[in-house]
């Protein structure tokens, strides 16, 4: 997540309280504010009665208790993950023990990471790291749907954050529950192997082009007007790609040297990050013949700008 993007709006996160947000949705925030996480993870309710729960977050006991209480004698029917981090899933066994509901969700973490790339193209903690352990009982895939009485939730595949990141269309409220894909504070760490920089603008161009009226991230305040805020995050990773571009071009050819460049108020608890989302674009542009590599691909390779004759 990027430092340099602030968030869209003052909320108050309302911590261990299940807040109604519309109609149909609630909201309740986990106490696990932190660098990667904002004022904690928002856990999402759907519906009345018989409910769906959306990331309901770490491995907290006390935030499944406080989401229980919420609900009071309202059954949960499903539950449902975004992605495999482990602000967002751990907590699905803790609330499954308690309901018996089945978690649903793309697959496990790492599944579709890139083959073609190391897994250790970085070093640092830059989020809140994996959840290995996460298996779900049912697997979703894209436009399969989830019903409860009077909601029906779709799965949109976005991959890019992660490989098996998932957002969700509730059309009963032109609303998108946007995971990490696009959040209200920052923008979202891709972090390769698992996380693909491609991938990543392919889907914020996916999501753009929808007729959402709200998305409502995991972290952060709702988007009330999402065209708008995606056309801003593409257009932050290209001005980012262009930076990048021009550090290879002035003889900066490092990882490190690069994040020093363009970093530079950066906290150092954040130079992790800032060396993924380097990474990331090199690969990417990588992937598209704009990059070349002399060593390693990882923060230890020598990057450079093909010769235009370099494959006649």
């Amino acid at each position: 997540m990027s430092p340099q993007m602030k968030p869209l709006e003052k909320i108050d996160p309302r911590i261990g309280v299940l807040v109604r947000v519309s109609p149909l949705i609630r909201r309740i925030v986990a106490p696990n504010s932190g660098p990667f996480t904002y004022t904690g993870t928002g856990t999402y309710v759907i519906g009345r009665g018989t409910v769906a729960v959306i990331d309901p977050g770490p491995a907290d006991p006390t935030h499944v208790e406080k989401i229980l209480d919420g609900l009071g004698s309202e059954r949960v029917s499903h539950i449902v993950i975004t992605h495999t981090h482990r602000d967002h899933s751990p907590g699905a066994s803790l609330l499954q023990a308690e309901t018996g509901a089945p978690v649903l969700a793309y697959g496990q973490h790492g599944a579709g990471a890139r083959a073609d790339l190391p897994s250790d193209l970085a070093t640092g903690q830059v989020e809140e790291g994996a959840d290995m352990a996460f298996r779900p009982d049912e697997l979703l895939r894209d436009g399969d749907h989830v019903r409860g009485p009077g909601w029906s939730l779709e799965a949109i595949w976005t991959p890019g954050h992660t490989s098996n990141h998932l957002c969700f269309a509730f059309a009963a409220e032109r609303a998108l529950f946007s995971g990490d894909h696009v959040m209200g504070w920052s923008t979202s760490i891709i972090s390769p192997p698992d996380g693909d920089m491609g991938q990543y603008m392919a889907s914020l161009r996916r999501v753009g082009a929808r007729d959402d009226a709200v998305f409502w991230p995991t972290h952060g305040p709702p988007i009330p007007k999402p065209a708008k805020h995606v056309a801003a995050l593409i257009a932050h990773r290209k001005g980012r790609e262009q930076a990048v571009l021009a550090c290879l071009e002035a003889g900066i050819c490092d990882v490190p040297g690069i994040v020093a460049r363009l970093y530079t108020d950066l906290h150092p608890g954040l130079i992790p990050a800032a060396a993924r989302s380097v990474l990331a674009h090199l690969v990417d542009l990588a992937d598209r013949d704009m990059v070349g590599v002399d060593g390693p691909f990882n923060a230890e390779g020598r990057f450079f700008i093909p010769s235009p004759t370099a494959h006649s």
